[in-house]
């Protein structure tokens, strides 16, 4: 069966590697933009894709989108993702995050159409977890320590109440750390990599600039994570959540000494304290087995080669022509 698929947020690092994963299935992928969206993440597929000029948080624009697309699946991943900005503006990042997602389940409804929904969560909607706790499981405590946290709980929660008030095929998922190519520089490993690559070309001086690399955290490749939303519309229970998660935990100084050996420049490692989180989660591992349990999804692709992946596409978007 051929899917009309509406991608929220398609030029994210996410959606991009979404829409990759879908347009090899031959589905027919539509995605939302904004006036000013950087489409780089999607130019190599962008002749594939139907892109649709959509301000979420106006809903007489999300009207017309799904008045349009009218689409047999929604994978909703467009959000305030970064959780420094949302600690710098928060009220800014609850209305983002909450308002585009009530917009679309309200208009779905009101078209009386049931396109199978992806809301996606985060691992940080478990927030501050104890030591017993660990591997985190759907039953865990939530402990937001951020306002991102909180405006995930918020749309996590919200899929809930759609699916219980008004039947929508709502699938909640709480997908653990991950990153890959394409990830955006303000995140921990994609800034190593990205330093790295800069370094390597005589871009900037010897110095790698580093956070809080003691924290544990549990990473997955992108190109795993995108396999795993798929899989969630296609096999999962509608109401439920579910973590995805490798269910392994390094140490972000693991992670980034295995960028430092695929490369041989001298680089001096040195804290930034611009890059410490006032609320900095200790330890991040996930327990994922209800989700591999109904799907049978494993990760296939090892850190190791995540990581170099990710380097590889930092030294060709920082290499001097």
């Amino acid at each position: 069966m051929n899917y009309k698929v509406l991608i929220t947020g398609i030029n994210g690092f996410v959606g991009s590697h979404m829409a990759e994963y879908i347009l090899e299935k031959g589905h027919e992928v539509y995605g939302t933009i904004r006036s000013r969206s950087n489409l780089d993440s999607i130019s190599h597929i962008k002749k594939d894709l139907i892109l649709i000029e959509c301000e979420l948080r106006d809903s007489n624009s999300v009207y017309k989108l799904i008045k349009e697309v009218k689409p047999d699946k929604i994978f909703h991943l467009a959000a305030q993702s970064f959780v420094p900005t949302s600690l710098n503006a928060p009220l800014d990042s609850l209305f983002n995050n909450i308002a585009l997602t009530v917009n679309i389940f309200e208009i779905v409804h009101q078209f009386d159409i049931f396109p199978r929904i992806l809301v996606v969560g985060s691992c940080d909607e478990y927030g501050l977890v104890k030591e017993d706790e660990i591997p985190i499981s759907e039953s865990n405590p939530l402990r937001p320590m951020s306002p991102y946290a909180v405006s995930k709980i918020s749309q996590d929660m919200l899929g809930y109440q759609y699916f219980k008030t008004y039947g929508l095929p709502i699938v909640r998922t709480r997908a653990f750390n991950h990153t890959g190519p394409r990830q955006n520089e303000t995140f921990a490993l994609s800034s190593f990599a990205k330093q790295i690559a800069e370094i390597e070309n005589k871009n900037k001086n010897n110095i790698m600039y580093v956070g809080n690399l003691e924290a544990r955290k549990d990473y997955l490749d992108v190109r795993d994570v995108v396999c795993a939303y798929w899989m969630a519309l296609e096999k999962c229970e509608y109401g439920e959540v579910y973590n995805i998660a490798s269910g392994k935990a390094l140490r972000i100084l693991d992670y980034m000494n295995i960028l430092l050996a695929y490369s041989k420049s001298e680089i001096e490692i040195r804290p930034d304290p611009k890059r410490l989180r006032p609320s900095e989660l200790r330890l991040v591992q996930g327990d994922s087995s209800k989700f591999r349990e109904k799907t049978g999804w494993k990760p296939v692709n090892e850190i190791n080669q995540t990581l170099y992946d990710l380097l590889e596409f930092w030294r060709r978007k920082t290499c001097k022509p």
